[in-house]
C-alpha cells in the first residue's frame, strides 16, 4: 500500500515528501507463548491520513509488560512497551502542522475517551524501530512534542513519573502529614523523589519493599525516603499525627493484599488511598464490603474527569476512607514529568539502571519474564532503558527517499 509519508530524521529535519515503496524494521515480537521472545523482521506501514510513524529512540519496560510477558494480562498486541520517546520519521496528510518529521515526541499511551487506543497493549507499542500512530491519537492529542534538550537517558522515566505526579496531584488537597508509598519499583522511587514539590517540604515519606534485594538498593541511594520497611512490617508501621496517603503502586496480583494490610494499619488521622496497582477483573476486598475496587479505578482515565473522582467508603473496621484509582495519566502530567526530569536530572536518573539494545533487551525481558528476580548483571533491576540505533532498517525502508 502506498501513503504519504515524511523524511526519516536521522542528522536533519526537512519537509514532508510523498513516497512509495515497502520495507521493514526490527522488533521484539511476542509469539506462540507468552515468553517466547525474538528480535524479527515486521513490515513498515507508510502512515495514511492523520497517521504518524514514530522511530523509537529510546523505551522502557513497565511492570505492565512484564505481566503481558507472564501472560497476566490478555492484551492482544504482538509488540508492547508504552514508555519511551522518539521522533516523527513520516506524517500522513492532515495532520498538525506541528507534527512534523524530525520533531521529538512522548506518546500518551492511554486515550482517555477511546479504549480502542491503548499503546503497547491493544496497539503496537514501543519496542520497535517503527510504531505507526492512529489517526484517533493524533486527533486526540496524544503525541506531544518535546524541547530538543530533553535528555533520552532518563526518557524511560517520563511517563512512570507522570503516573506518580497524578497519584500525587490526587493528594494535594487533603493535609497529607505521611505518605507511604507501598511497592519499590520505579513508580514507588519516582513518588518519593517527587513527594515534596507535591505535597510540601514537611511531608514524610515511607517506602514499603517486598524484597531483600530492593530494601538494599533503597539504603544505599541518594535520594531515599525517609523511612523504609519491609512489607511484612507494615501493620506495626505508625505513622503518627495527621493525614496519611497512601500509594499502591504494586503488580496486580499483589494489590489486595496491600490494600488489606494498609486498612489494618493502626491510624491516628485521616485516610487517602490511591489504587495505581492494577486489579484482576472481580477483585473485592473483605475489609471494603460493597466496593467495587475495580469499578473504582477505572472511573479516573487519562486525566477525567478533572478534578479527579474520589469515592468515601467505610471499612469493615468502621473507618472512614477515601479511595480513589486512576489509569493512565492527562498530557499536562507528562508534560509535567518532562519539566521536572529537565530540572533535576541527577535526582532521577539512578533509577534507570540497566540499557542494552534491542537485541539485548531480549534475554533480560525473558528473565524477567521468568522469574520474579530482579537482579540482573549483578545489581537491582529498577528501569531498564532499550535504545534504539535511528535510522537503522532491513530492506528498502518506505519512509526514507531512495
Amino acid at each position: 500500500m502506498n501513503r504519504a509519508a515524511g523524511i526519516d530524521p536521522v542528522a536533519t529535519k526537512p519537509a514532508a515528501v510523498s513516497i512509495s515503496g515497502t520495507g521493514t524494521h526490527r522488533a521484539i515480537v511476542r509469539t506462540a507463548t507468552a515468553t517466547a521472545l525474538a528480535v524479527a523482521d515486521r513490515p513498515t506501514i507508510i502512515p495514511g491520513p492523520g497517521e504518524l510513524s514514530i522511530a523509537t529512540e529510546v523505551a522502557g519496560v513497565c511492570g505492565t509488560d512484564i505481566q503481558l510477558l507472564r501472560g497476566l494480562r490478555a492484551d492482544p498486541a504482538t509488540v508492547i512497551g508504552h514508555e519511551g520517546i522518539g521522533r516523527i520519521a513520516a506524517v500522513g496528510v492532515g495532520t498538525d502542522p506541528e507534527l512534523t518529521a524530525g520533531t521529538l515526541v512522548v506518546i500518551n499511551p492511554t486515550h482517555p475517551t477511546e479504549p480502542s487506543f491503548l499503546l503497547g497493549h491493544n496497539i503496537d507499542g514501543l519496542w520497535q524501530e517503527r510504531t505507526l500512530v492512529p489517526a484517533t491519537a493524533v486527533r486526540g492529542g496524544l503525541v506531544l512534542p518535546l524541547p530538543a534538550t530533553t535528555d533520552p537517558g532518563l526518557a524511560p522515566l517520563l511517563e512512570p513519573l507522570a503516573v506518580a505526579g497524578y497519584a500525587l496531584e490526587a493528594f494535594a488537597p487533603f493535609d497529607v502529614r505521611t505518605l507511604v508509598i507501598i511497592g519499590d519499583g520505579t513508580v514507588g522511587h519516582l513518588a518519593v523523589r517527587a513527594a515534596r514539590r507535591r505535597l510540601g517540604p514537611a511531608v514524610r515519606t515511607v517506602l514499603v519493599h517486598h524484597t531483600p534485594a530492593g530494601l538494599r538498593f533503597s539504603e544505599a541511594g541518594r535520594h531515599r525516603a525517609d523511612v523504609l520497611v519491609d512489607h511484612g512490617r507494615l501493620t506495626d508501621l505508625r505513622p503518627g499525627p495527621g493525614g496519611v496517603a497512601v500509594l499502591l503502586a504494586t503488580p496486580r496480583d499483589a494489590t489486595i493484599r496491600a490494600l488489606d494490610a494498609v486498612l489494618a494499619m493502626p491510624l491516628d488521622g485521616g485516610l487517602v488511598i490511591d489504587v495505581v496497582g492494577g486489579l484482576p477483573p472481580g477483585t473485592r476486598s473483605a475489609m471494603l464490603p460493597g466496593v467495587d475496587l475495580v469499578a473504582l479505578r477505572a472511573a479516573n482515565c487519562g486525566g477525567l474527569p478533572d478534578p479527579i473522582a474520589i469515592a468515601s467508603v467505610t471499612s469493615a473496621a468502621g473507618r472512614r476512607v477515601r479511595i480513589l484509582g486512576h489509569r493512565g495519566v492527562a498530557n499536562r502530567h507528562l508534560l509535567d514529568a518532562a519539566a521536572e526530569l529537565a530540572r533535576d536530572p541527577e535526582r532521577y536518573r539512578e533509577l534507570v539502571t540497566h540499557e542494552t539494545d534491542l537485541d539485548g533487551a531480549v534475554g533480560v525481558l525473558r528473565l524477567l519474564a521468568r522469574s520474579r528476580n530482579r537482579v540482573v548483571d549483578g545489581r537491582r533491576l529498577v528501569k531498564l532503558a532499550i535504545r534504539f540505533t535511528a535510522g537503522r532498517v532491513a530492506g528498502r525502508h518506505p519512509d526514507v527517499p531512495r
